[in-house]
């Protein structure tokens, strides 16, 4: 829960005052309201960039000077996923392929305004964290930054997929589990 929430079930909200998350958002009125939503939210960082490829500039410059104790590392990305100049697949694609754990295991939450059943498929197969649906809420954007903090999901990587867990729940089920770790066994990298 963020300053300014109502939630009777959480009295303490989150301090993210030390927080960097990215906004990647062609839509000029859809960049203001976000990073309005997140400075609502405390906040400390926003960063914005209109497509992909300008992203992955940032990540690039961000990442690397992030040895130095004056540069910040971003926390949390936002993205759309059809964008002129660099889609969001392209961005995740990048992410998710990165040789630096710190961009890898970066949480992901896909906002767009066209979610078919086949774009939040491609997006949960490529890695995202999470996906929202456009016209956001402050409601909806701080339930899914809550579900990156408070329940962070495993990362698997096998030959076809390197992303968080796809399996939301634990079910039973009737055959022989093939996974060779189990999901409570697996690493899950948090920046400190």
């Amino acid at each position: 829960m963020f300053p300014g929430a109502q939630d009777p079930k959480q009295p303490q909200p989150y301090d993210l005052s030390n927080f960097t998350v990215l906004v990647v958002e062609d839509s000029t009125y859809m960049v203001t309201l976000m990073s309005s939503m997140l400075k609502a939210f405390s906040v400390g960082d926003i960063m914005e960039c209109h497509n992909g490829k300008e992203a992955i500039e940032v990540l690039t410059v961000t990442q690397a000077r992030s040895k130095s104790r004056f540069i910040t590392h971003v926390d949390i990305v936002l993205m759309d996923w059809l964008m002129p100049g660099g889609s969001g697949e392209e961005l995740l694609r990048w992410i998710r392929s990165h040789d630096k754990e710190e961009v890898r295991f970066m949480p992901v939450v896909v906002v767009s305004g066209f979610t078919t059943e086949k774009i939040v498929n491609s997006a949960r197969d490529l890695g995202a964290n999470e996906t929202l649906v456009k016209p956001i809420s402050a409601k909806g954007l701080a339930s899914r930054i809550c579900n990156v903090i408070e329940h962070p999901r495993p990362f698997v990587n096998v030959d076809t997929y390197f992303g968080p867990d796809r399996r939301r729940q634990e079910s039973p089920i009737n055959f022989e589990d093939r996974r060779k770790t189990k999901a409570d066994e697996i690493k899950v990298v948090r920046k400190k």
